[in-house]
């Protein structure tokens, strides 16, 4: 048997719109930063490195003027900046540095640069700190100035700057994600009454209805989807009162063909051979015509809701062997689990229909009934089982041949109205529980119907 595709699992609605709120808060404050950092750096560092060429060129002009005038001069009177600090080398040999650095301080490229004839600056690292370096070329009086400003303020101010788009662009995207929570939820909250609404008529509420909304586009949907609900309900309610009719119309007829059946049924040694055999067909043909119709009609009971569930406490000990003897089945084992109380709390007369039915489906398709089971599962329910030792049922129709008029391909050619399991599952699930069927040990079947409610 081709087994059907899988479902690719995917994302809840919600969370994929939650995502997608974050990850488009993360694109753009991540662009954003990187943006603005990127404008931030270079502005930071051309402001930086402005002040150095101008503070350079001033301090160079003082030089110049005072070397021209020949006056004394020291370089610690030179206006340098926090960690700056500066080089004069006058002719071949004569440098005078700060006396904080040396001309090693410097880098080599500037100093070659310079010491061409060119003025130039260069950006570099000492000790780890970073530093931006300016020569400048003096011709005038046979001289070549170098300074040097930290840059590590500025350094210091970027990474500032970094940290708080980082705190920023994290802060964004939980808003966002918190935005986008509260939006699907708002979103979904239509679809969400939808989806109960939906499940309350799937199991058989079908009076449920969605309230108006105050947005145009949503209401369209709940008056859409109510007009759906009462053609459905209407549809069901008129399938349900033609079956109900036509079985009450049926009922008064097959009663008298029924009694008329078993006068001549009775009389059947006075008929000639053939007719008797056509007599048979006729009689078991009535029989099973009486037995769907009354199947019918308590379908069509418990359809309209007018069967309320009646428990009692009852001794289950007791109630199964007499219901087995009464239907013809007093032969068949019966064994209950140790943990069975001695009361439960059950609709006897759905319980009978339960087992009965169970009883008269092995009989009629499994080759009879070889046991009946009780077993508790949990505190509160217990589940009735009846083996039976027919050919099984096949995994394909295990879940079909509980609804009505439904027949394995085991008992497609037997006698039977196809509606005694379907009355199963409507009883089990009146108790609170399910009809399942399973594999027998050794072969055969095992129908199983739980009842919740056991005291």
């Amino acid at each position: 048997m081709k087994q059907p595709p899988r479902r690719r699992r995917t994302l809840r609605l919600r969370t994929r719109v939650t995502l997608f709120f974050s990850l488009t808060a993360l694109v753009a404050s991540l662009a954003l930063a990187v943006v603005t950092y990127a404008v931030a750096r270079s502005v930071l560092i051309e402001q930086r490195e402005e002040t150095a060429r101008t503070q350079a060129y001033t301090n160079a002009k003082t030089i110049r003027d005072l070397l021209i005038a020949e006056q004394q001069f020291t370089m610690s009177d030179l206006r340098t900046e926090g960690e700056g600090f500066a080089l004069l080398i006058q002719g071949d040999d004569n440098a005078f540095t700060d006396i904080r650095r040396s001309q090693a301080d410097f880098p080599a490229d500037l100093l070659i640069s310079v010491g061409l004839g060119s003025s130039a600056q260069q950006r570099y690292e000492l000790d780890g700190v970073p530093f931006i370096a300016v020569g400048i070329d003096m011709p005038a009086v046979g001289a070549k100035y170098f300074e040097a400003l930290s840059m590590e303020s500025t350094e210091s101010n970027l990474r500032a700057i970094a940290t708080a788009l980082i705190i920023g662009s994290i802060v964004t995207i939980l808003l966002a994600g918190a935005l986008g929570w509260w939006t699907s939820r708002r979103l979904l909250r239509p679809l969400s009454r939808v989806a109960t609404a939906a499940g309350e008529i799937a199991t058989g509420g079908l009076d449920a209805r969605l309230p108006a909304e105050s947005d145009p586009d949503l209401d369209r949907l709940a008056s859409s989807f109510n007009e759906m609900a009462d053609a459905v309900q209407t549809r069901i309610e008129r399938e349900a009162r033609f079956a109900s009719d036509v079985s009450h119309e049926l009922r008064s007829p097959i009663t008298a063909l029924t009694a008329a059946v078993e006068v001549l049924d009775g009389r059947r040694s006075d008929l000639p051979e053939r007719t008797q055999q056509a007599l048979d067909v006729v009689v078991s043909q009535v029989r099973r015509f009486d037995s769907m119709v009354m199947d019918l009609l308590e379908l069509s009971r418990i359809d309209a809701g007018s069967t309320e569930l009646h428990r009692e406490d009852v001794d289950p000990r007791d109630l199964i062997p007499r219901i087995a003897q009464r239907y013809g089945f007093g032969e068949v084992p019966i064994e209950f689990d140790r943990k069975v109380p001695a009361l439960v709390k059950l609709d006897k007369l759905r319980f009978e229909r339960i087992l009965a039915n169970l009883l008269e489906n092995a009989r009629e398709h499994g080759g009879g009934p070889v046991r009946v089971s009780i077993e508790m599962r949990g505190r509160h329910a217990f589940v009735l089982g009846v083996d039976d030792a027919g050919p099984g049922v096949a995994r394909g129709e295990r879940s079909r041949i509980f609804e009505r008029f439904a027949r394995g391909s085991a008992a497609r050619h037997r006698v039977g109205t196809g509606l005694g399991l379907s009355l199963v599952a409507e009883h089990a699930q009146a108790h609170g529980g399910e009809a399942w069927v399973e594999d027998r040990p050794g072969g055969g079947a095992r129908f199983l119907a739980s009842i919740q409610g056991a005291a």
